[in-house]
């Protein structure tokens, strides 16, 4: 016992802590992640459903998908007739509409 608390309830403790500061530190990169590129440019999703790819193929894996009306942050970076969404996340221009930033 250390002040009167048992050590395993100190453990705990530090562990809660622990994890609580390693989540507020990065709580600021997830936020840059989620908007896609750092450029500020933001686009909607026209199309019913919309896949994200790997590449700007349309062969390629697709990574993920967005719903019509959906927004998100891009890139100026169109290459094939797809747009740049992050790394290693392309959607195609045609079901994209932009409404903020510098999308180029």
């Amino acid at each position: 016992m250390i002040l009167g608390i048992p050590k395993r309830i100190l453990i705990i403790v530090a562990v809660l802590a622990a994890v609580g500061l390693i989540y507020v530190m990065g709580a600021g990169k997830r936020a840059s992640e989620a908007t896609g590129g750092s450029t500020g440019c933001k686009v909607t999703v026209t199309a019913d459903v919309l896949n994200v790819r790997s590449a700007p193929d349309p062969n390629a894996g697709i990574v993920g998908k967005f719903n019509q009306n959906a927004q998100t942050g891009a890139e100026p970076v169109v290459q094939n007739g797809f747009r740049k969404l992050a790394d290693n996340k392309w959607a195609k221009t045609d079901f994209l509409k932009p409404v903020a930033g510098n999308c180029g």
